[in-house]
């Protein structure tokens, strides 16, 4: 029963935080896990897939950021989706993006320029890495600049993303109904 308050107030806690960013205008999918800091400048340019837990508030969204489902993104990761034009006599700010496909971990303190326009399905940034270009599908990259050094064999699906941070109420109440259910049955 503990394990079960605990978990209920995380995730009363992260449900408020997705009803704000919706109200701000983002797109985001259900058993999200997001800090209030990101949710409270989110807006029509920030999309997120199901099932994606996101421990910073340091994603800009001052361009389009595409988050795909089963997504992690760990404490400390930046990410930019915008720069000046260096060849520019004014220095105007130049739009990029980025989208992020689905089983991506980006490890804590990673950092994502914005010259970094996709990171591939199932990718790994390792921890403290700077990503200066776009990261193909299962690789692990790390480094600074990052740098592929092999490719994922397969990816996390049997993992409840938002379980991470203690955000999955839902999940572990109907795994314990389930439960009960099926010691009744037997």
């Amino acid at each position: 029963m503990k394990g079960l308050l605990v978990r209920w107030l995380q995730s009363f806690k992260y449900r408020k935080a997705v009803r704000v960013a919706r109200r701000r205008g983002a797109t985001i999918g259900e058993g999200v896990v997001m800090p209030m800091a990101l949710a409270r400048k989110a807006n029509a340019n920030l999309v997120i897939g199901d099932h994606v837990s996101i421990q910073t508030s340091s994603l800009d969204v001052r361009c389009p950021l595409h988050i795909g489902s089963h997504v992690i993104i760990g404490s400390g990761v930046t990410v930019w989706t915008l720069s000046h034009d260096i060849d520019s006599t004014d220095f105007r700010l130049k739009p990029y993006g980025l989208a992020i496909e689905d089983y991506v971990w980006l490890s804590s303190d990673a950092m994502i320029l914005p010259s970094c326009r996709h990171i591939g399905r199932g990718a790994v940034v390792g921890a403290g890495s700077v990503v200066v270009s776009d990261v193909s599908s299962m690789s692990v990259v790390g480094g600074n600049p990052a740098k592929e050094f092999r490719k994922r064999k397969e990816v996390h699906t049997e993992l409840v993303v938002e379980s991470l941070l203690g955000g999955d109420y839902q999940a572990y109440r109907d795994a314990r109904r389930k439960g009960k259910e099926a010691g009744r049955s037997i």
